[in-house]
């Protein structure tokens, strides 16, 4: 379909961007993903391998790599939205939190090329693209960007915060090309990055008394996708059940 939106994902594989990727196929987008690791063979995606792109997001260079192979499969159609859900939170060997005298200088550069540079380095080399389908461009950020958290470590935390600072100024340079910018920040929500525990220490500082879930996540990045959200631009929403309150 010529008229079909685009939606390009990082991070799809599992837990937010997985709910996310189902979100937007059942409402007829084409999606395309893009992650560290190859297509599985035994992924039931229709979509299947055509549709999903290897980048190591690590890496300058292979950011630059999967961009240019990205806008050769657009082949000149126009994107309607980017979502930088991808993310690394590195753990101490026995599942504890790193904290700053705890994280090495190539452990934060390493967090910070793949949280926070890679975003803007799509951001930027899909600005042409996006441009022509008025696209949105949602950054995942995280409750952590703006506490200190029990379990999310110095060097994700403040990549968080980086990236929600950054979202502002996205929001302005992009939004003057028509394309707009909103971040959303989950809490504790039910994937398989939460430490074991998680709920005995964090529900009790939850407002709705629970944690989420990722299709909860998934619903709020499609609404700011959608034409309902086409005056947001430059938004944070918190999607936690309260607990930043």
């Amino acid at each position: 379909m010529d008229d079909q939106k685009i939606l390009v994902l990082t991070g799809a594989s599992r837990g937010i961007g997985h709910a996310t990727v189902k979100r937007f196929s059942s409402a007829g987008w084409r999606v395309i993903t893009c992650s560290r690791h190859g297509f599985p063979e035994n992924c039931p995606w229709e979509a299947g391998p055509e549709d999903h792109l290897q980048i190591d997001l690590s890496s300058p260079e292979d950011v630059s790599r999967g961009a240019a192979e990205l806008l050769t499969r657009l082949d000149g159609k126009p994107l309607h939205a980017l979502v930088n859900n991808a993310a690394i939170s590195p753990k101490t060997p026995d599942g504890g939190r790193l904290d700053c005298h705890k994280t090495s200088l190539d452990l934060w550069q390493h967090v910070y090329q793949v949280n926070v540079f890679a975003p803007i380095m799509l951001a930027q080399k899909l600005c042409g693209s996006l441009g022509k389908g008025d696209g949105s461009i949602v950054n995942v950020t995280s409750i952590a960007g703006s506490r200190v958290h029990e379990f999310a470590g110095s060097a994700y935390a403040t990549s968080k915060a980086a990236l929600s600072a950054l979202t502002r100024e996205m929001a302005s340079d992009f939004g003057r090309r028509g394309i707009r910018v909103n971040a959303i920040a989950p809490g504790e929500i039910k994937t398989d990055i939460l430490s074991p525990d998680s709920e005995a220490t964090i529900i009790p500082q939850i407002p709705l008394g629970r944690f989420g879930n990722a299709d909860e996540v998934a619903d709020t990045v499609f609404f700011l996708c959608s034409d309902q959200a086409k005056y947001l631009n430059g938004s944070e929403i918190h999607v936690n059940g309260g607990q930043h309150v």
